[in-house]
């Protein structure tokens, strides 16, 4: 598949995907983005249209201790580093929303990290 062909793809996943999932007060979506450098992970509820909490390898407490912000070590993090985040807004149950991306790679150890950190989806 040619470079241009992706995002296109990408984006008919993602529709696809969220028409089937929503974040409620009670069940927020956590959200994976991904970019060539970074990775960002977000909690929201889409009843209140409100971000409840938020981590990435941009973040400040990250980003002085990773050696690379491409790394696989560091969606560990930012999985680990959300579920911090939401169990101390006391989130403990969440929708996953890949966002169109493949459950591979960056995606899939954030999502193992914030499993084994003590969020449950």
């Amino acid at each position: 598949m040619l470079a241009t062909q992706k995002l296109p793809a990408r984006i008919k996943r993602k529709l696809r995907i969220r028409k089937k999932i929503a974040g409620t007060s009670e069940r927020p979506r956590l959200c994976v983005y991904k970019s060539l450098n970074h990775i960002y992970a977000q909690i929201i509820d889409d009843e209140k249209q409100h971000t409840l909490c938020s981590a990435s390898t941009v973040s400040k407490e990250l980003k002085a201790s990773l050696k690379s912000t491409k790394s696989k070590e560091s969606a560990v993090a930012v999985g680990k580093l959300i579920a911090e985040k939401a169990l101390k807004a006391g989130i403990t149950k969440v929708v996953f929303d890949r966002n169109g991306y493949k459950y591979h790679g960056r995606v899939k150890l954030l999502a193992e990290a914030a499993r084994e950190a003590g969020l449950n989806f």
